[in-house]
C-alpha cells in the first residue's frame, strides 16, 4: 500500500543519475526511510526546493523495496529557517539520526524529540546547548542506550552531588577524586534539567564521550562546522 501524506523531514540527500535525488527521510510513523525523488533536479522541477533539511513536509511514496519512490511532497508547517550556529546544530541532529537510526524502524518518539529540538533552535527559545543535550539524552534513551545516572556501579551507592565521578559508557558512573563529572551534573542529566554553566559544560563532555562510544570511531563532520562558526562569532 502507498504511504500518503506522512509528516517528515529530509535528513540527507545525494545526487542520483542525472536528474534525481536519493533522500534519507525521517517520518513520524515509519522512522527513517530511503526515497528516490525522480527528475527533481531537472530545471523545470519545482519539487527540489521543498526537499531541504529542516522543512516540515508531508510526503507520499510507493514501492516494496528498501528504496521507495517519492510520489508527492508538500509543506506541512510554515518555513521558519535556521541560521548561524542553530543551522549547524540542525545538521548535527541530522547526522546523529543518520548514524543511529536503522531504516524502516518506526520511532515516533524520536520524531517528536527532533521536532521539539528544531523548534527550540528555530525560535532561539532557551539555551541551545541545553536543547542539544536533552535531544541526545532522549535519542539514546529511545534506542535502548539510555545513560545509567542514578548510582555508582562499583560501590552501588546513590550519586552524591558533592562527589566527582568517571563515567564508563556501558556501565555508568564510578566515584573518583579526579573524576571529570560532578554528582550534581549527573543528577541534573537524570532530571533533564540543565541550567548552570558548569553543568552544561560537563554534560557536553559526558554526552560526547557516550556518543563517541556508540559511534565506534565514526566521525561527525557537523561538530567541526559548529566549532568553526562559534569561533567566528567570538
Amino acid at each position: 500500500m502507498p504511504v500518503l501524506l506522512q509528516p517528515a523531514y529530509v535528513l540527507h540527500s545525494r545526487a542520483y543519475r542525472e536528474t534525481s535525488l536519493i533522500l534519507d527521510v525521517l517520518t513520524e510513523d515509519y522512522g527513517k526511510v530511503a526515497l528516490i525523488a525522480k527528475g527533481v533536479r531537472n530545471k523545470k522541477s519545482t519539487t527540489a526546493a521543498l526537499l531541504q533539511p529542516f522543512m516540515s513536509l508531508l510526503v507520499s511514496y510507493i514501492g516494496k523495496s528498501d528504496l521507495r519512490n517519492l510520489s508527492h511532497v508538500e509543506l506541512n508547517l510554515p518555513i521558519t529557517g535556521l541560521k548561524g550556529v542553530p543551522l549547524y546544530c540542525g545538521f548535527y541532529l541530522n547526522e546523529l539520526l543518520n548514524h543511529f537510526l536503522q531504516t524502516n524502524d518506526p520511532c515516533p518518539e524520536i520524531y517528536q524529540h527532533y521536532q521539539q529540538c528544531l523548534d527550540l533552535l528555530q525560535n532561539n527559545s532557551g539555551n541551545i546547548e541545553s536543547a542539544l543535550r536533552l535531544f541526545e539524552l532522549n535519542l539514546l534513551e529511545s534506542l535502548g542506550y539510555g545513560l545509567q545516572l542514578t548510582y555508582d556501579f562499583q560501590q552501588e551507592q546513590p550519586i552524591d552531588s558533592e562527589k566527582k565521578y568517571h563515567y564508563i559508557p556501558d556501565q555508568g558512573p564510578v566515584v573518583a577524586e579526579n573524576g571529570s563529572f560532578s554528582g550534581a551534573t549527573l543528577k541534573s542529566l537524570q532530571a533533564k534539567s540543565l541550567k548552570n554553566k558548569q553543568t552544561l559544560t560537563e554534560a557536553k563532555q559526558l554526552m560526547r564521550q557516550v556518543i563517541d562510544f556508540h559511534l565506534q570511531g565514526r566521525a561527525l563532520k557537523s561538530r567541526s562546522l559548529i566549532r568553526a562558526t562559534q569561533s567566528k562569532i567570538k
